[in-house]
C-alpha cells in the first residue's frame, strides 16, 4: 500500500510501493546463509540469525555498484567463462 503522502500520479505511487517492498524484504546472509537480513537504518543491514552487520544500499541490501566493486577487488569478471577460470588455476 502506498503512503497517503504520495499524491498526484499512479506512477509515483507504484514506484514508492516498490521501494518500500524492497526495503522491508528479507535478504540472504553472506555469513550464515539464512534469509534473515533486515534493514536497521539507512544503509545498515543486520542478520537476525547470526547478528552480522553489513553496509549496503539505502533501500536494498546489495547495490549494482557494490557488486561491481566486489568483483573488481576479487579479480573475477562476470564475463569470464567457468572453463577459463578453471584453466587459470
Amino acid at each position: 500500500m502506498a503512503s497517503p503522502r504520495i499524491r498526484y500520479g499512479v506512477s509515483l505511487r507504484k514506484r514508492y510501493a516498490a521501494v518500500q517492498k524492497d526495503k522491508r524484504a528479507r535478504y540472504m546472509c553472506d555469513v550464515c546463509g539464512k534469509e534473515a537480513v533486515r534493514r536497521i537504518s539507512t544503509g545498515i543491514w543486520r542478520c537476525r540469525h547470526c547478528s552480522a552487520t553489513f553496509a549496503g544500499g539505502a533501500y536494498t541490501f546489495k547495490t549494482a555498484a557494490g557488486e561491481a566493486a566486489i568483483q573488481a577487488i576479487s579479480g573475477k569478471s562476470a564475463m569470464q567463462k567457468p572453463q577459463a577460470q578453471a584453466q587459470a588455476r
